[in-house]
């Protein structure tokens, strides 16, 4: 299982509609809103690492209001 860790920056006050927005994606296992650099952390996982990075950049990144993004891959056998 191939797993990345998204840190996201959105807009001030958005941080709600992300969040739901984030609970309806497939692959997601985990969310929480955060305080700090970055204002959610999302857990992604699937079998297929080309999946994760489309589901980052093609359905995360594309939220409305999300302002970026900071991916961390997670590396084989390291768990």
């Amino acid at each position: 299982m191939e797993t990345a860790y998204v840190l996201i920056n959105c807009d001030l006050g958005s941080e709600e509609a992300i969040l739901d927005s984030l609970r309806h994606m497939e692959s997601i296992k985990e969310i929480h809103g955060t305080f700090g650099a970055y204002d959610i952390i999302a857990k992604i996982e699937n079998l297929d690492r080309d999946k994760l990075r489309e589901i980052i950049t093609w359905n995360i990144r594309k939220i409305k209001h999300v302002r970026s993004t900071l991916t961390l891959m997670g590396i084989e056998g390291r768990n």
